[in-house]
């Protein structure tokens, strides 16, 4: 494997944190779709409040690195969190669309990726269907749409007299460090007293870890890949699946993501940081599920497979669309 200069160190902490949060999705079953699910079906809020606490904790740690310059940086300055455009309708029509796929295929972005390394064929097929989707969304045919979804902007002025597009809640009270960290508070009491009336410390799987834990270290597992693809991969962008998947889809065909990102040589591959981490992601989940003794190589109806395969292809176009 030809390394670029320093590199080493770069695909050895993807590995890690993408071995690790494979494992503890595993442990956890910490899906997004599950936990809407349970709260429709079932009446239970236990998985969405920890699915909650791994947002204030994963919140609270990427402001605080943020604000500590912990981020890494380059010559023009220590690095900063990454703002989304705010694009409304974009993000309503894409977040719609990437639910009806989620249900279809079976999981959640991160879902579907454990669910490999738990020897679910159908997850491997939802995978597949949501890596091509995304790439045909935001550079194949189906781009002009994306574009005109995402042409509809709001903004707000910023100091200098700019509209900024790409802002956070706290910019909306005039930003700073105090009104961040009082936006912070704010979100972190509200959340916290509805995480901890359902007491969910008490309840989860019957094998792995309580729901409330996986939480816990799924927040802290964000934080810590927002530190390391800052700090070793020189482009924080902590735990994301869309844009990952679709650079690591266009590695394997194209042997280059193709872009504007850093990139790293692994294998020969021209890849990010965070197409190298997605790419281990069910290698941690196997490694969970063999410790558990869950893994059972499972191969589901042609139908089933198909429709997952639908999902997965709705899923990669609302991810795109909704920006993540």
């Amino acid at each position: 494997m030809q390394l670029l200069p320093g590199s080493f160190v770069v695909v050895i902490s993807a590995l890690i944190i993408g071995v690790a949060f494979g494992f503890i999705l595993q442990r956890g079953r910490f899906c997004v779709n599950t936990a809407f699910r349970d709260i429709i079906f079932i009446n239970d809020l236990t998985l969405f409040r920890a699915y909650l606490l791994s947002v204030v904790i994963a919140i609270i740690g990427a402001n605080l690195l943020e604000d500590m310059h912990w981020l890494g940086g380059d010559a023009y300055g220590p690095f900063t969190l990454s703002r989304e455009v705010f694009a409304p309708v974009a993000n309503i029509v894409g977040g719609y669309i990437f639910g009806l796929g989620m249900v279809l295929a079976g999981g959640c972005g991160s879902g579907i990726l454990y669910r490999v390394g738990e020897g679910l064929t159908a997850s491997m097929v939802a995978v597949l269907g949501f890596g091509l989707s995304i790439i045909t969304t935001e550079k194949g045919v189906l781009r002009p749409i994306y574009l005109f979804l995402r042409s509809y902007k709001v903004g707000i002025h910023a100091p200098d007299g700019s509209i900024n597009y790409a802002f956070s809640l706290p910019d909306l009270f005039g930003g700073g460090l105090a009104t961040t960290w009082i936006t912070i508070a704010v979100i972190t009491v509200v959340a916290g007293t509805f995480i901890v009336k359902g007491k969910p410390f008490q309840k989860g799987p019957s094998k792995g870890y309580k729901w409330s834990v996986a939480g816990a270290l799924i927040g802290l597992m964000v934080v810590a890949a927002w530190w390391a693809s800052g700090v070793y991969g020189q482009d924080p962008r902590g735990v994301s699946f869309t844009g990952p998947l679709a650079e690591a889809f266009l590695a394997v065909i194209n042997r280059s993501s193709g872009s504007p990102r850093q990139m790293f040589d692994f294998f020969g591959l021209k890849m990010t940081w965070s197409a190298i981490y997605i790419l281990v992601v069910p290698i941690g989940a196997l490694l969970s599920s063999k410790a558990l003794k869950e893994f059972k190589l499972k191969v589901p109806t042609a139908s089933e497979l198909m429709t997952v395969f639908g999902g997965s292809l709705l899923m990669g176009f609302g991810a795109a669309t909704a920006g993540g």
